[in-house]
């Protein structure tokens, strides 16, 4: 039931302009501002961890500007996973500024990694660059059965897209080998109550608290020498589209450990969360796994 109503909005919400599906879910934002509900907890909650240096007034503003960008963020899945995808691509405004050391990287077949964070509309970031280059895509399998349409929405205008799993990595590691760009999510909390890289992820700062993260993209990134970008998709205002930012993170390439570049991974998301922080995906739980005895924090 709840697959077929989520399908369900997804498709109505697609037959609507981007500028009316943005003011909607603008409206529903604004509410969960109001309303007690777990969205708002969990982003109040990141919002007091991460900027402890601003007064209540202030991260408050910032909530409810963020539900509001929410609720925008959860209605667009609809025009751009079910648009078209020239009507889709025409909503990117202007030239992405730095796209040529990418673009480079692509002609060469030297491979590179883009990492896209949950920052602005990053569903349209991976739209974009798959419509440009050989671009395989990391997912983790949704939790409320949308696997098949959002494969479809993610991949309809080039992009290859393979699950969290061994194949999928094997998938990510003969692309790279064979000159493609990946597309990774960096940014989700890794799991794992170890220090070490056991499990596949580092306890390493995000805004100055310890985070379980991924080490995949720096192992890769060191393995090949793959230059590593960062990306995001801004949501203008009034449904005017998207304008799409890119930046080239060179120490997570060339640190001399792991753990340097995993770093430095996360202070690259840091920095362009910071010029966009109402755009962020606060109410995700980014710090639920801690490092051993050290207590919860949601």
């Amino acid at each position: 039931m709840r697959q077929a109503l989520i399908s369900g909005l997804l498709h109505l919400t697609a037959m609507l302009p981007l500028r009316l599906v943005h003011w909607i879910g603008a409206g529903l934002g604004g509410l969960l501002g109001w309303i007690p509900n777990e969205p708002r907890h969990i982003a109040e909650r990141n919002l007091a961890l991460c900027f402890p240096e601003w007064t209540p007034v202030e991260r408050n503003r910032l909530l409810r500007r963020n539900l509001v960008e929410t609720g925008k963020g959860l209605l667009e899945l609809g025009p751009l996973w079910l648009w078209g995808g020239e009507r889709v691509l025409a909503l990117v405004q202007g030239a992405v500024a730095g796209e040529d050391a990418l673009a480079d990287a692509a002609r060469q077949q030297r491979g590179a990694i883009l990492i896209t964070p949950h920052l602005g509309a990053w569903e349209m970031a991976g739209l974009y660059y798959s419509s440009r280059y050989p671009l395989t895509i990391l997912y983790r399998p949704s939790r409320v059965g949308l696997d098949e349409i959002s494969r479809q929405g993610r991949g309809r205008v080039g992009g290859k897209v393979v699950a969290t799993d061994t194949r999928g990595i094997r998938a990510l590691l003969k692309g790279l080998r064979q000159g493609e760009v990946l597309g990774i999510l960096p940014d989700q909390d890794a799991g794992g109550d170890s220090v070490d890289d056991h499990e596949g992820h580092l306890f390493v700062p995000f805004f100055g608290i310890a985070a379980s993260t991924m080490t995949l993209v720096s192992r890769l990134a060191l393995k090949t020498g793959a230059p590593v970008f960062l990306t995001w998709a801004e949501r203008l205002p009034r449904g005017r589209g998207y304008a799409l930012h890119l930046r080239r993170l060179p120490t997570v390439t060339t640190a001399a450990s792991l753990a340097e570049s995993v770093a430095a991974l996360n202070q690259g998301v840091e920095a362009a969360v910071r010029t966009l922080p109402a755009q962020y995906l606060w109410s995700y739980r980014r710090f639920k796994t801690r490092p051993p005895g050290q207590a919860k924090l949601y």
